[in-house]
């Protein structure tokens, strides 16, 4: 008897569970999405079978589209995927791609927000004794960053964080020494201990009469913050921006999050990196075993781009402010004295509002040109022929590449893909690494030993193609000895993958997830 009263209370207890699960809001906007998904298809499929001439326009609306993804300058991989979806639905193909093929951002989004990226273009300058000094620009990307605004600093202090753990906490100190502005910008926001000591560090700080701004990406914070949770912060003093709202539309607008970190403390200190502000990220919670992730710290001139970066969508959404001295936000406007010289930062970003896949062409760009090592840390591992083909080509050049991804997955299926990886990358000589202990969020790459970058840009189409994104490259600068000490105690607590493992995770249904990774 005591045992099936213990089955029934553990049954509606895991049903109770599973219907709060079915009935929270993004499981209905989910399902309100794929609805709308069928519907179409099932209503151009019904029209077609009714009508000839409907038929032959949906169909030559198709074949019209395949012949638009073979002439367009477009990622090979991207296109094939949806020429493959396209011809096995000719009926409705055509129609899906013009809702959902086109990676660039709906109008509206880019008239709201590219005019102010334009702006804080021309706020950053290239001081080109600085330039002058670097000798190997290539493997930088110097050239071609400064070509996207992005200029190189060298009197910016860095520290790097193996674990957002140790970030977290020089990150509440400096909050809380801040006096005149805080901004802060991030794709996770979730209660618990992380935030909402975050959250009333920024009550207190507004009382003193510091300048609060707060961005949040709204599908990324979708089920982790309360119900009105912005007009809430607005309400405590807190200048909110809720990013990109997420509707249940069928619609490729809903794809562009802002997945960036960013924290400024009175112009002159940054913080970026892999973490957000949820438990998960500092170990205070157990989501997927130990979670790894990496942050830095900037002090001095380089922080500037990370504040233009923030301003340009804080001012999309904030119109009124955008008339503001924005010399104000300076680094040395509250900082008058020289900063320290420890080694080259130069922090850039990456939008869909064009079609420079700044972050992607600056990876590849450190791949080709690495002559000894590469070390890749990354959650997800999705990548298309051209960067495989560059990995393994400078292994068989005789680059030294290791790459270490999650042992403990976060998404079953995009682990699956990167597994689907692991045998080609471990025949070209790629050693490949899984994190032991549970997940890696951390994304950094480190060449030679002599350059590094650490951020939010991570080895798939999401980032690479989809979301706002920063990062912070560093040469001969003085932290790069904290990467190169923590890629080595990763040796100590990874596992390397055998090539006979590595078969068992390449068969046909990794071939056709891999065939539909561009779409995941």
């Amino acid at each position: 008897m005591k045992y099936i009263k213990r089955f029934t209370a553990l049954f509606f207890e895991y049903l109770y569970r599973f219907i709060q699960f079915l009935l929270s809001p993004i499981v209905i906007y989910i399902a309100l999405i794929c609805i709308q998904a069928i519907y179409l298809v099932y209503f151009a499929s019904i029209l077609t079978d009714f009508n000839g001439v409907v038929r032959f326009l949906f169909v030559s609306l198709s074949a019209f589209m395949i012949f638009y993804l073979i002439s367009k300058d477009e990622n090979t991989n991207y296109k094939m995927t949806w020429i493959f979806f396209i011809m096995l639905l000719p009926n409705a193909g055509g129609l899906l791609y013009l809702l959902l093929g086109n990676k660039r951002p709906s109008r509206w989004l880019k008239r709201k927000i590219q005019p102010e990226v334009q702006y804080f273009n021309e706020t950053r300058y290239q001081d080109p004794v600085i330039r002058n000094q670097i000798i190997n620009k290539k493997i930088i990307s110097l050239d071609y960053l400064n070509r996207q605004s992005f200029p190189i600093y060298n009197h910016t202090e860095c520290k790097y964080y193996s674990l957002s753990d140790y970030n977290y906490q020089d990150m509440i100190k400096d909050l809380l020494h801040a006096k005149h502005f805080i901004f802060m910008e991030y794709f996770i926001v979730s209660k618990g201990l992380m935030f909402d000591t975050i959250i009333g560090i920024l009550k207190q700080k507004v009382k003193e009469g510091v300048d609060v701004r707060f961005i949040f990406d709204d599908f990324g914070s979708f089920t982790t913050v309360p119900l009105h949770f912005a007009k809430k912060l607005e309400e405590s003093g807190i200048k909110t921006v809720m990013f990109n709202r997420f509707i249940p539309v069928f619609s490729l607008s809903q794809n562009h999050r802002d997945h960036r970190k960013i924290c400024v403390i009175d112009g002159y200190i940054g913080y970026s990196g892999g973490f957000n502000l949820a438990d998960e990220y500092i170990n205070c919670k157990m989501r997927f075993g130990h979670w790894k992730d990496t942050g830095i710290r900037l002090e001095g001139e380089a922080v500037w781009s990370l504040t233009s970066m923030f301003l340009s969508t804080f001012y999309a959404y904030h119109k009124e402010y955008h008339g503001e001295d924005i010399e104000q936000f300076k680094p040395h406007t509250y900082h008058p004295e020289p900063f320290k010289n420890t080694g080259y930062v130069l922090p850039y970003g990456d939008d869909p509002l064009d079609d420079e896949g700044v972050g992607e062409s600056v990876y590849l760009n450190m791949i080709t040109h690495a002559s000894r090592s590469i070390d890749i840390m990354t959650p997800y591992f999705i990548i298309d022929d051209v960067m495989l083909k560059a990995l393994c080509l400078a292994s068989k050049n005789g680059v030294k590449i290791r790459l270490y991804v999650p042992h403990v997955p976060d998404k079953k299926i995009i682990f699956r893909v990167t597994r689907s990886y692991y045998y080609d990358l471990i025949r070209a000589g790629i050693e490949v690494y899984e994190y032991l202990p549970g997940f890696l969020h951390a994304k950094v790459m480190l060449v030679d030993g002599k350059a590094a970058t650490v951020g939010t840009i991570n080895f798939d189409y999401r980032s690479l193609y989809l979301h706002f994104e920063c990062n912070v490259l560093l040469y001969e600068a003085e932290c790069l000895s904290a990467i190169k000490r923590d890629f080595r105690e990763m040796n100590e607590i990874c596992a390397p993958v055998k090539i006979d493992d590595s078969r068992h995770f390449k068969g046909l249904v990794e071939g056709l997830l891999r065939l539909f990774s561009p779409l995941l």
